[in-house]
């Protein structure tokens, strides 16, 4: 098999930083973890909170920790460091080579899409954000790792896309419509953002991350592997 990980990130118009974190960790056993954060508000703010929230849970993961108890402990960090007054959704995705699965982990109330054989599968059902109310846990689901799997993971500056203007996204049926036309992973994420960006005609209401893991058959026995980031400075 093999493993296409893309990642389509802006930020809120007129606001000098993110306030989004997605990060990337390999797994002791062998895959990896994908960490996407929205902390509270937008900027600095909730860069500091986003930022505090993946470094927990980062770190956890790299000590073999279970996916769900390192949400479990990210949301204790949250809710001590900041006496639950300020919340964050995160959304945990990994590749277990372990396990043979793809674990999904979910403390956002914008759904998991999974697309697999020409259907999509939406994960919707009711999740806090880390950080607020004691004993948060997150919505997990376990899937077989197979080729054909997409998953879309994305933050509600997406969701909330063109509601402002009027032009409000249906992010499920657009997702559904552009896995139909077999994107890859890169093309998929930038797809959905630039719909995001028309929506809002170019000045995003709030901060948008959009996170696509697609497994595929491998056709040639090539061990390489290639990381490529692109960032403005």
């Amino acid at each position: 098999m093999h493993l296409d990980v893309a990642v389509a990130k802006t930020r809120k118009y007129a606001t000098p930083e993110s306030g989004d974190t997605v990060e990337m960790i390999e797994r002791p056993g062998g895959g990896l973890s994908f960490i996407v954060v929205d902390g509270q508000r937008s900027g600095k703010s909730a860069k500091a909170i986003s930022n505090m929230v993946a470094r927990k849970a980062l770190t956890l993961l790299a000590e073999g920790v279970r996916d769900g108890a390192a949400a479990r402990a990210a949301h204790d960090y949250l809710y001590t460091h900041r006496s639950g007054k300020v919340s964050a959704t995160l959304n945990i995705v990994s590749v277990d080579l372990e396990s043979k699965t793809l674990v999904l982990s979910r403390n956002n109330h914008c759904p998991t899409l999974v697309g697999q054989n020409g259907q999509l599968q939406v994960f919707d059902e009711p999740s806090q954000p880390v950080g607020v109310h004691r004993g948060t846990k997150p919505i997990i689901h376990e899937l077989p790792l197979a080729p054909g799997i997409t998953v879309v993971i994305f933050t509600d500056g997406l969701s909330a896309a063109g509601e402002r203007t009027g032009q409000p996204l249906n992010v499920p049926e657009l997702v559904r419509e552009l896995i139909g036309q077999q994107l890859n992973a890169h093309d998929l994420a930038q797809a959905l953002l630039q719909q995001a960006l028309t929506a809002d005609q170019q000045r995003p209401a709030d901060d948008i991350s959009i996170l696509v893991v697609a497994v595929s058959a491998r056709e040639q026995s090539v061990d390489t592997r290639w990381l490529q980031v692109s960032m403005p400075l």
